[in-house]
């Protein structure tokens, strides 16, 4: 018997409420490579690949699942799967190479063709407006640094809009500005690779207006799909009781979770405890108006849920989730480990109990101003081989996916932690192997493993998993 054939299956599917949406997501830079084909500008993602030492073992995204010139074959592939919707981002360079100013009319019409034909397939598409690749004539000219920048993708927003707005079923404005400010702007593992630890926050704000104004863009354009953001989430805890710890861990609170989602949820930035103001005063200057356009009514909430996170008080190792950041030997609190919970390929632990509890604090954070949830990325890597004859027998994904749907719409079922969160959909993170960022083609997160060397696509267990979930799930519909 294969794994898909198990009872699991079949008891997660009765599960599943009518309606719900099964996913999978990706992002442009990860996938398409054809970094300087049919006229796309060089994004800030691009310049930082180069630097040395910058990307695990070297990899460069110039190729990455070539997606660009392979798009069919992969959306056969989200066919085959039964997927209800696909998640991708379009490249901003490639659809505005400078940021501003002229449009290059061959990355739209990339996007064009793409989104008809997964209409054609029966997929409903969920467009990401940007997922992380600034076009490099605004990261010179400060990135998000630069408040011009959210003006900027505001005018980019329209753009997209009048181009595909009659056909989108779901817009996502901006994907996990903490990981943006955090990992680009304040400790220089992505790009644009500032290091400026706690006065990275203006980075944040202006990446809040930048959505609040892409809203006011798609809403003005008339799009008829629905609009949200999607923001990765993470549940805080202090390493002991100690009074430092708790302190820093509602310190990192703020700036993982509740900056983001006080703002575009409540329509204010956090007040942090007297002793932390000094490291949240580079969030302003905020101007008049600013918190009105970032609290955009929205139709959905993204969250992106990977793992909890464990702190403790005083300097430690430079280790963060995705690597190693020397800037974070100059903060006063470190990472501890969760030794309860065994870990994925990149060191996370495995918590699905975690992210019920995740979905509890978001309904009682914002209660009535919380919209209606999708999970808009889930998943996890493991240690692969490059090359393959086979499927790949994936039972860590598998147990993975099965245990993080499950608990989140348990939390989120009658009697559940989180009753009455509208949880709407999950995404799986991702389709393919890809271009892991910093973390080079060190990790494999694919439903689909992706030989480097040939590019040829071979679907793992997982990937028939998810497929056998869709099927049942039909059947009990």
């Amino acid at each position: 018997m294969t794994v898909q054939d198990t009872g699991s299956v079949e008891d997660l599917a009765a599960r599943l409420r009518p309606g719900f949406t099964l996913g999978v997501a990706s992002a442009a830079f990860q996938i398409e490579g054809s970094l300087t084909t049919d006229g796309r500008g060089p994004s800030g993602w691009d310049a930082f690949s180069e630097k040395p030492g910058a990307i695990v073992d070297g990899g460069s995204p110039a190729i990455a699942c070539d997606h660009y010139n392979r798009a069919d074959q992969d959306i056969a592939l989200m066919q085959e799967l039964g997927v209800d919707s696909y998640r991708f981002s379009l490249s901003w360079p490639r659809i505005q190479p400078d940021g501003q100013g002229a449009i290059n009319q061959r990355g739209l019409d990339f996007y064009d063709r793409l989104i008809d034909k997964l209409l054609a397939a029966g997929i409903s598409p969920m467009v990401t407006l940007y997922h992380w690749d600034t076009p490099l004539p605004l990261e010179h000219a400060g990135g998000w640094l630069n408040r011009q920048t959210a003006l900027r993708f505001a005018a980019y927003s329209a753009i997209v809009a009048e181009r595909f707005g009659d056909r989108v079923d779901s817009w996502v404005t901006v994907n996990e500005p903490v990981s943006v400010t955090l990992q680009g702007y304040a400790l220089g593992a992505h790009a644009p690779g500032h290091q400026l630890l706690f006065d990275c926050l203006p980075a944040a704000h202006h990446q809040l207006l930048g959505h609040g104004m892409a809203v006011q863009a798609l809403r003005a354009a008339g799009v008829s799909g629905e609009i949200g953001i999607s923001n990765m989430h993470s549940p805080v805890r202090p390493a002991t009781n100690k009074l430092s710890d708790r302190l820093m861990a509602e310190a990192l609170d703020l700036i993982l979770n509740r900056i983001y989602a006080d703002a575009i949820l409540l329509g204010q930035y956090p007040k942090p405890h007297f002793a932390l103001w000094p490291w949240f005063r580079s969030l302003g200057p905020v101007q008049d108006g600013d918190l009105a356009i970032i609290a955009q009514p929205l139709d959905f909430y993204g969250v992106n849920y990977y793992y909890p996170i464990k702190v403790a008080s005083g300097r430690g190792p430079a280790e963060i989730p995705t690597g190693t950041a020397e800037e974070m030997v100059n903060v006063p609190f470190h990472l501890a480990a969760y030794q309860e919970y065994p870990v994925t390929g990149f060191g996370w632990p495995e918590a699905p109990e975690q992210l019920a509890t995740l979905l509890q604090e978001l309904k009682e954070r914002y209660g009535a101003s919380l919209p209606p949830l999708y999970i808009t990325e889930g998943g996890a890597s493991f240690p692969e081989p490059d090359h393959v004859s086979g499927p790949v027998q994936d039972t860590d994904r598998i147990t993975y996916l099965a245990e993080h749907l499950g608990h989140a719409l348990t939390a989120t079922g009658p009697g559940g932690q989180a009753e009455g969160v509208d949880l709407r959909g999950y995404y799986v993170w991702t389709l393919l192997d890809n271009f892991e960022w910093a973390a080079g083609y060190s990790q494999r997160f694919g439903l689909v493993h992706v030989d480097f060397e040939t590019l040829e696509r071979t679907p793992k267990e997982s990937f028939y998993w998810l497929r056998a979930l869709e099927r049942a799930r039909r059947h009990h519909a």
